[in-house]
Order: C-alpha cells, then sequence, then structure tokens
C-alpha cells in the first residue's frame, strides 16, 4: 500500500473511530463499526490497526494533539497574561456547547478501561499532565503564583466534568469568575 493511500485510509480509519469511541464509548464500538463508518476493508483496518488496543492508542493520541492545540490557539489569540489564562475558560464554554460534547474523552476512556489497558491509563494520565503544565506556564505568563496552578486546573476539571454531566455550558463561566477571583485574591 503507497504511503499516500495508508496515510488517506489511517485518517478515515482514525476519523471513525473518533467519533465513534467518544459518541458511543471504547467498549460498546467493534472493529466492524469502525470498519462501516471509515469505509475501509477489515483487511486494510487490521494492516493498519493490528488490534483494538492499537487503535484506542491512536485515537486518544490524535484527540489529545487536537484538543491542546485548539486550547492553545484560542488562549494565544488572546493578550499574554491573565487575558490568556482566563481564555482557557471561555474556550471550554465553547467546546461544552459543541453538539454532542460528552466530557472528556480521557477521563471517560480511563472510566472504561483504566483498569484493563494500560496504555489508556498512560493517555489519560499524559493528557491531564500536558494541561497541567500548560495552565503553569499561562499561570507564570500572567505573573501569578505558581500555587494557583492546581486549584485553577481543578476549576477547569470540574467544569467539564459538571457540564457532561448536567448539560449546561454555563460550568465554564462560573469556573472563569472562581479562577478571576484567585487571581484577584493572589494579586
Amino acid at each position: 500500500m503507497d504511503t499516500a493511500v495508508r496515510a488517506e485510509a489511517g485518517a478515515r480509519v482514525l476519523d471513525a473511530a473518533e467519533e465513534l469511541f467518544y459518541a458511543r464509548g471504547l467498549q460498546a464500538v467493534g472493529m466492524d463499526a469502525v470498519r462501516s463508518a471509515s469505509g475501509v476493508s477489515l483487511k486494510r483496518l487490521y494492516q493498519l490497526y493490528p488490534s483494538k488496543d492499537a487503535l484506542v492508542e491512536a485515537y486518544l493520541r490524535r484527540r489529545d494533539e487536537r484538543w491542546r492545540a485548539a486550547l492553545a490557539r484560542h488562549a494565544g489569540a488572546r493578550p499574554a497574561g491573565r487575558e490568556r489564562l482566563l481564555a482557557v475558560y471561555d474556550w471550554l464554554g465553547l467546546w461544552f456547547a459543541e453538539p454532542g460534547f460528552r466530557g472528556c474523552a480521557f477521563v471517560n476512556s480511563f472510566g472504561e478501561l483504566g483498569a484493563t489497558v494500560p496504555a489508556v491509563a498512560e493517555a489519560a494520565r499524559a493528557h491531564k499532565e500536558a494541561f497541567r503544565a500548560y495552565v503553569g506556564e499561562l499561570v507564570a505568563e500572567a505573573g501569578a503564583p505558581g500555587r494557583l496552578t492546581a486549584p485553577l486546573v481543578l476549576l477547569a476539571e470540574g467544569a467539564i466534568t459538571t457540564a457532561a454531566l448536567t448539560g449546561d455550558a454555563g460550568a465554564a463561566a462560573d469556573a472563569r469568575e472562581a479562577a478571576r477571583a484567585l487571581l484577584d485574591a493572589a494579586a
């Protein structure tokens, strides 16, 4: 299979897997459903991803890269400092309002398979650590004390969970207001 054809088939498989896994869950989606949704033959699917675990790992890696890049683009469009940090919560609100929002794919995946598939647990931990590091960078850039990183991350994580469970995208605005209050108190 030539490289371009392989890449195009791989992208179709990952697009289908991402849509299905996020909407239905990892365990509820079989390789045949991914095959049908992607239009890639089962033989080619297994050439690209020899197991469902390999496909799940690839899905989580790509989702992490896309999620963090979208957040960084949004926040990076704001002035450096406090506004860029608070833009994290604005972006969360936009994400929460998207059709089909089901919360954090990494928390969902960890809940389903984290205890039995170490790669899923590691992907979830790596995603959360990368998010924490990014928030830490924004905290430093804003000139706020580093000790605010953990509570600011918890506000974001709590907003994600609240929005997923209640369907209320306003959880992001509530978290933003609490983050603003923390920053004000630390100033």
